[in-house]
């Protein structure tokens, strides 16, 4: 069974559009120990939702990790994690954080608790709730 994760981008610098022209893309640029430690127990074949920061505030798809536990590229240092992620499929209703943050099932959620987390874990009843709330 997949773990769940929530990642998240500033459309801006790489956004869901971004994900799809590349095919794969490498999750990098984490400097946070909770994030990072998250991206390290990433395993192939885990989901994430992707979610668009700053504009946006919401959770435009799904992705799919494609290779797990690599050395951040952008990182020369070499103690930062990354990963690689490939596109799923693109909610056709994004679901807001206005959304996740009126419903009471998800008040625990990482993304509420921790707002400013980059990469978050989700719970397989999270991960039901909102893709319930992307259907419409």
């Amino acid at each position: 069974m997949p773990n769940y994760w929530l990642i998240k981008s500033e459309p801006f610098k790489y956004g869901w559009d971004d994900l799809i022209a590349e095919k794969e893309g490498v999750w990098d640029g984490v400097r946070n120990h909770l994030a990072k430690n998250n991206l390290k127990a990433m395993e192939v074949g885990d989901e994430c939702f992707f979610y668009h920061s700053r504009e946006g505030l919401e959770i435009v798809g799904i992705c799919t990790v494609s290779v797990a536990d690599i050395l951040d590229p952008t990182d020369e240092t070499g103690k930062w994690a990354a990963v690689k992620v490939k596109p799923k499929r693109k909610f056709e209703n994004p679901v807001s954080l206005k959304q996740i943050k009126a419903e009471p099932r998800l008040a625990e959620c990482q993304l509420v608790k921790l707002s400013r987390l980059s990469v978050a874990q989700i719970t397989p009843e999270e991960w039901r709730i909102i893709c319930e709330m992307a259907e419409g």
